[in-house]
């Protein structure tokens, strides 16, 4: 299967199956954690070039595009798979909501975001005091300019949950689950065509430029279903009076259909 990686703040990313994203984090001397591992080859073939023993798998939902690398990985590595649904297949610890992870100086906080399935949860790294930046990784739940279809709830559930992460610090970076990021833009500006940020990124991307991460600042500037609380996205839509979530429930109706 084709792949390819990047490292920034210790974090590789892994293209699996097309535009499936796996992400590797490292800590320790060696040791790794793995999210999202839809494909158990390209992540052992980068454990094996970087040197590193697996340690945990981290899921953020059950879909079969997330874990089906799981088991092939918990076989050769002795790994422990973490997750919030006992329905991830060799799950061994099932996580909820302010849960923290441990991996040494490195502490995870389980975010419940349920939306794209009832039991989503996203995995914020927190900053270990040096100097690099919180990370989150957010599966199917907010995608760099869009979020995942509403598959197990209804628009009030991942409204919340979108506004959850975006009380994240601006400087987070954002890792998401699939490569949608130049469609989410297109669809942005079928919605704000004068937005010269939503422009200017598509611009970026189309002469080369990285998709993920992006910054949780980025996503509140560009992202139109984080910004359905706004005056813009609320006139673009001729629902100026309407609460934020009737706004962000017609986004996401216009987007599914897009």
């Amino acid at each position: 299967m084709p792949h390819d990686w990047n490292t920034m703040n210790s974090v590789i990313t892994i293209r699996t199956l097309g535009d499936n994203l796996t992400y590797l984090c490292q800590y320790g001397q060696n040791e790794a954690i793995v999210v999202d591992p839809g494909d158990s080859s390209p992540v052992l073939s980068v454990l094996d070039k970087q040197g590193l023993t697996l340690r945990t798998i981290l899921a953020t939902h059950h879909h079969f595009d997330h874990t089906a690398g799981v088991a092939d990985l918990k076989r050769r590595t002795a790994c422990t798979v973490v997750g919030g649904d006992r329905r991830i297949a060799g799950i061994d610890k099932v996580v909820g909501d302010g849960q923290i992870l441990t991996f040494g100086n490195k502490t995870i906080l389980v975010l419940a975001t349920p939306g794209h399935t009832r039991t989503s949860v996203c995995y914020y790294l927190r900053p270990s005091g040096d100097g690099s930046s919180p990370i989150l990784w957010t599966g199917d739940t907010l995608f760099i300019g869009g979020c995942g279809r509403l598959l197990e709830c209804d628009a009030r559930s991942m409204w919340e949950s979108l506004d959850k992460l975006a009380s994240l610090p601006d400087e987070t970076l954002v890792y998401c689950g699939h490569d949608y990021t130049l469609e989410n833009y297109e669809f942005a500006l079928s919605i704000e065509p004068g937005n010269e940020a939503v422009k200017r990124r598509i611009e970026e991307i189309r002469q080369g430029g990285n998709t993920v991460p992006s910054t949780m600042s980025e996503e509140k500037t560009t992202n139109v279903f984080l910004r359905a609380g706004t005056p813009e996205i609320k006139a673009a839509l001729g629902m100026t009076q309407a609460r934020a979530v009737e706004v962000f429930a017609e986004s996401r109706r216009r987007k599914d259909v897009f």
